[in-house]
């Protein structure tokens, strides 16, 4: 099988802030060996716009959802327009989707309600679920291991992936006895995470995701600057060291598991990401 390159399994282009230099931002990716990046929308415009930019970009994949922040917005007709945006070509997931109670810009009882209506309609379509959690863990698996229970076998050890995951080990464990993945992100380079560190490092290899979150949680040494996909190298570097592997080894190894999650190599290798 080729030799894989990386994949920034979360990253948010379609947010305005990367609207006036995305070409280079794209440029300086593919020179830091990322091959492809997950795209997901945190409300029905970002939906659109990374539907549209999956469209017109070969590297890009897209996932449409609606981010707990904006759960408030949640309409007559928004369940019906994801399910329409879900359709279009290079869509691989339902997200950004979850739990936020530190911010608690929409109310827990809304948050949780628009959660189970994207939960259900991942499950129709067939489509794994990129999940968003602060400070919401307990309820968040409580939801999540009933919904992933009712999966098909196609769907069981590709259920969605826990997106810049900052719990602990048991509640990672849990997530995968559930069939989720887990997203490793730039605090795992923090000069001050060694705990984070420390979870990650007791994590499966063959359940990890890396990804960037741009533009938030730039990686030592850009913290506290605005984050971009090229990065993602970084994240992959720290956890290799972590891990006692080389960085090759943690491309093919992410890059696998993010084609196993949302569904786009069937077998031929990796030649067509670059």
């Amino acid at each position: 099988m080729d030799s894989a390159p990386l994949v920034d399994s979360h990253c948010h282009l379609s947010l305005e802030s990367f609207a006036s230099d995305l070409e280079p931002v794209l440029e300086r990716a593919a020179a830091a060996g990322v091959g492809r990046i997950v795209v997901p929308g945190i409300d029905l415009a970002t939906s659109r716009t990374a539907v549209q930019l999956a469209a017109e970009y070969p590297q890009l994949r897209a996932a449409v959802g609606v981010h707990p922040h904006h759960a408030g917005d949640w309409a007559e007709g928004t369940l019906e327009e994801l399910a329409a945006l879900a359709q279009s070509p290079g869509v691989v997931a339902i997200g950004e989707i979850g739990l936020d109670y530190v911010r608690l810009l929409s109310p827990r009882e809304t948050q949780r309600k628009v959660f189970e209506r994207q939960l259900e309609l991942a499950r129709q379509l067939g489509l794994p679920i990129i999940v968003h959690n602060r400070e919401a863990i307990d309820d968040l698996l409580t939801d999540l291991s009933g919904w992933a229970a009712d999966l098909p076998v196609s769907m069981t050890k590709r259920a969605g992936v826990l997106h810049a995951f900052s719990a602990g080990a048991e509640a990672g464990h849990k997530a995968i006895d559930s069939g989720f993945f887990l997203g490793v992100a730039g605090p795992i380079t923090f000069r001050n995470a060694d705990d984070r560190r420390r979870v990650t490092a007791a994590l499966p290899l063959e359940r990890l995701l890396v990804e960037t979150d741009s533009p938030y949680l730039s990686p030592h040494p850009h913290r506290g600057k605005p984050n971009e996909p090229a990065r993602v190298r970084l994240i992959a570097e720290r956890l290799a060291e972590l891990v006692g592997l080389n960085l090759q080894d943690i491309a093919d190894a992410t890059t696998h598991n993010a084609c196993t999650l949302f569904g786009w190599t069937h077998g031929i290798g990796y030649s067509h990401l670059l």
